[in-house]
């Protein structure tokens, strides 16, 4: 079996290619890569390389030439409409190509009264999907736990986790965790069920004061919850035009649209997501705060 993956040098992509190559060859894997200097390390270790441009269907195609198995992680693109139009390429190319199975990335803010700016876009991709011949499956995740290890040094001196997200809860999983899943997916053909949506995340969710309580236990230092306004969060995280993008995202969770807690993880893998606790932990073992 052959593997192609794009977005292959992103945060995700890189934990995908780590796990994925613990179960495959390297030679068996492919990546598409927008900045082919990011890539010379896999290039190294004998993966395939192909240069891609989500708006030229060509080099998608080239991507999937001799792929049996195409995992698709969308761009960063900071509209719906940008990443629609992107997963319309992927699809045209992917529709040319022979491959198997398309496994493609998804998240758990899709509903469709989720005000979340890009939650128009994790809605259209399993509707789109469903209304062609390709044989896929789609790994939801929850938010990524990783951004709190980076962002707990702020928690810390501002003593607050300010999420305006009123009495509602967020589900989280680990990037490692994720990537284990699409890898264990992407090789095992009997989890490989047409249309089948996996959502993947840890076994419980936290409110604000509860996740205020794991990170002051983490760090050792007193965190509690003062939600700021929504606009006043956009404002406070507006760095590469994101704050109002990032806000609406917490919009949805103060709708409880973030909280979903799901064990589809232990099936795909046999056992739980790591807690975040433990993820916390050992994030910060090397810490010093």
């Amino acid at each position: 079996m052959t593997y192609s993956i794009s977005g292959a040098t992103g945060h995700l992509g890189r934990q995908i290619i780590a796990q994925l190559s613990r179960l495959v060859p390297a030679t068996q894997i492919t990546l598409g890569v927008h900045t082919l200097s990011k890539a010379k390390a896999f290039a190294a270790a004998g993966m395939g390389i192909v240069p891609i441009d989500y708006q030229e269907p060509t080099s998608l195609q080239n991507l999937l030439l001799d792929c049996d198995v195409f995992i698709y992680i969308p761009s960063k693109s900071q509209t719906s409409f940008q990443r629609v139009e992107e997963s319309e390429n992927v699809l045209q190319a992917v529709e040319k190509s022979n491959i198997k199975h398309l496994i493609v990335m998804g998240f758990i803010a899709d509903q469709v009264n989720n005000p979340f700016a890009l939650s128009a876009f994790y809605g259209y991709a399993p509707r789109r999907l469903a209304q062609t011949d390709i044989p896929y499956t789609i790994l939801r995740n929850a938010l990524y736990a990783d951004p709190l290890v980076p962002y707990l040094p702020e928690l810390v001196q501002r003593q607050h986790v300010i999420y305006p997200m009123a009495d509602k809860a967020l589900t989280f999983i680990g990037q490692k965790d994720s990537a284990a899943a699409f890898a264990k997916v992407a090789t095992t053909p009997a989890l490989q069920q047409n249309g089948r949506i996996y959502t993947l995340t840890q076994t419980r969710h936290y409110t604000m004061p509860e996740l205020a309580a794991v990170l002051s236990q983490v760090s050792g230092r007193p965190i509690d919850y003062q939600p700021v306004t929504l606009t006043e969060f956009a404002q406070l995280y507006n760095q590469n035009g994101e704050g109002k993008m990032l806000a609406s995202m917490y919009a949805g969770g103060a709708r409880g649209l973030l909280q979903e807690v799901s064990g589809d993880y232990q099936t795909i893998m046999g056992h739980p997501a790591q807690s975040l606790p433990e993820f916390m932990q050992a994030a910060v073992a090397n810490e010093s705060f």
